[in-house]
């Protein structure tokens, strides 16, 4: 018989928790069809998005915090008037390759 590893991937730490979700028919469907579309499970695809989302909650959230003198340059960095880009209002403007 065959041994079975039990090694766990570097980096990763063994899943002992379970997340289960409901979905509609066609919910489960769009996953699934993304999961194979990422060569990839459904429960590993919508862990990973997961995942992400909650990281980019989380980063929304967060705080800084500067010692006075820092802080004091940056409000001033924020305030200071706005310089004209003529490269950017460029770039905003006008039609992109896409558009033609």
């Amino acid at each position: 018989m065959p041994e079975i590893s039990t090694k766990i991937a570097p980096g990763r730490s063994p899943k002992d928790g379970r997340i289960a979700v409901r979905a509609s028919r066609e919910e489960r469907e769009l996953i699934a069809q993304a999961s194979h579309a990422s060569a990839t499970t459904v429960s590993d695809f919508v862990l990973r998005a997961s995942i992400a989302r909650a990281e980019d909650v989380l980063a929304e959230r967060r705080e800084f915090r500067l010692p006075p003198d820092r802080w004091e340059a940056f409000v001033a960095m924020l305030d200071r008037p706005a310089v004209a880009k003529p490269q950017l209002r460029r770039l905003l403007t006008e039609p992109s390759v896409l558009d033609r």
